[in-house]
């Protein structure tokens, strides 16, 4: 399919938003859920209208004025990633939504671009569905991908919302190597017996007074360690989607539908002391 590049060098959006304060719904790692998503939506209050014929947006908003963050990877392995997309873009245009890229965002980014990327690790299954819409839908795809931030400072410095993780001396700055932790996270460069990338487990050393909450590694559950939240708990895996509020700090999940991908590794399952309880649908 014909694809536009993007500009090079084009400018990230501001990271620093210390000035808002929300409240916010944190969502984790999507991965073309759109059931779930929806379902977590209404668990959380919103009012969500059923999707438009075509290739039309989607629209949620909640009563209250709360806004949703998500927290990246969007798409990918999952089987419903345009319907995803859809949604994630009316929101973000209308205003109920702020979004962080991840790296499954960052590589179909690479892909609407009209870059060379490996179709693989579930981009297969997206990009299967873009072959099915317009341009002008997939021009607007990578622009929505194009305004995510790498990572959000948020209400007075007191809350950090990223993918995979930040060092708190990165806090408020920009750069390859700030992008590459924000997205990848603590990654060694070495792979193990699954051909997985080794991360190490950067949050055990954060000493920050920020409260960071990011997804990217798959949890049994949502694991709270030194005031870093992981709300990735593996809905593509068929776990479940999880979202955090802000500033309550309440967990709020929904079981996924059905097992839409065996994960490579085993989800990680956090020791007992450090798993926030969640209120389930």
């Amino acid at each position: 399919m014909a694809r536009r590049r993007a500009e090079a060098g084009a400018a990230r959006p501001p990271v620093d938003r210390r000035d808002d304060a929300g409240p916010f719904d944190i969502i984790g790692d999507i991965h073309g859920c759109f059931d779930e998503l929806v379902s977590l939506l209404k668990t959380l209050g919103y009012e969500v209208d059923p999707l438009p014929p075509g290739e039309g947006l989607g629209a949620a908003r909640h009563p209250d004025g709360r806004r949703v963050i998500f927290v990246g990877d969007l798409t990918d392995r999952g089987p419903r990633n345009v319907d995803v997309l859809r949604l994630a873009m009316g929101m973000v245009a209308s205003g109920t939504a702020l979004a962080v890229c991840g790296n499954h965002d960052d590589k179909l980014r690479r892909y609407l671009a009209g870059n060379p990327v490996v179709l693989n690790q579930g981009l297969d299954l997206t990009a299967a569905e873009l072959e099915r819409t317009s341009q002008t839908f997939r021009d607007a795809a990578l622009r929505l991908i194009e305004g995510m931030a790498d990572y959000l400072w948020l209400d007075g410095g007191e809350l950090m919302v990223v993918h995979a993780g930040l060092r708190e001396e990165m806090f408020g700055t920009t750069s390859g190597e700030v992008r590459r932790f924000a997205l990848y996270g603590d990654v060694t460069g070495e792979v193990d017996e699954n051909g997985m990338p080794v991360r190490g487990d950067w949050a055990r050393d954060y000493r920050g007074e920020a409260t960071i909450v990011y997804g990217h590694t798959p949890m049994t559950r949502v694991r709270s360690v030194n005031r870093a939240i992981c709300i990735d708990t593996g809905c593509v895996f068929g776990n479940a989607l999880s979202a955090i509020t802000w500033p309550e700090t309440r967990v709020v999940s929904v079981p996924a539908a059905e097992r839409y991908r065996v994960a490579r590794r085993p989800l990680e399952v956090p020791d007992t002391a450090e798993i926030l309880p969640a209120e389930t649908a």
